[in-house]
């Protein structure tokens, strides 16, 4: 029988969770621009709870912070494959390290204009 099949069913997520678990411990010990983002995260969910006017505005200004953290999540990946790779300069590692932060950056604005749109419609209507 094949590993596929070895860790199906319940054993299957629950080892898929501690996985999970891992990288989230793992990021917040070794990355810091993460570990910035969850404490912003921790101010600003429950601002989003307070100013969002119904389940759409808070599913919106909650979401968009959620994103920055799992695009940081895949940039901190990225990196960690590229350095993994090799520590020599190589104009496609230097790319792919470069995109990843510019996604992160695209998740940020994305967060400032969400934020920016539901706050202005909520006060200046």
């Amino acid at each position: 029988m094949s590993d596929q099949w070895k860790n199906s069913g319940l054993k299957r997520i629950l080892l898929a969770a501690t996985y999970s678990w891992a990288g989230l411990c793992a990021a917040w010990k070794n990355e810091a621009a993460f570990r910035q983002e969850v404490l912003l995260l921790g101010v600003l969910v429950p601002l989003g709870l307070w100013l969002g006017d119904d389940g759409v505005e808070r599913a919106l200004l909650i979401g968009s912070l959620l994103l920055v953290l799992m695009v940081e999540l895949l940039n901190s990946a990225i990196e960690a494959v590229v350095d993994r790779f090799g520590t020599e300069r190589h104009e496609l590692s230097g790319r792919a390290k470069d995109l990843g932060s510019a996604a992160v950056l695209i998740a940020l604005i994305n967060v400032a204009v969400i934020w920016g749109l539901v706050l202005y419609d909520n006060f200046y209507s």
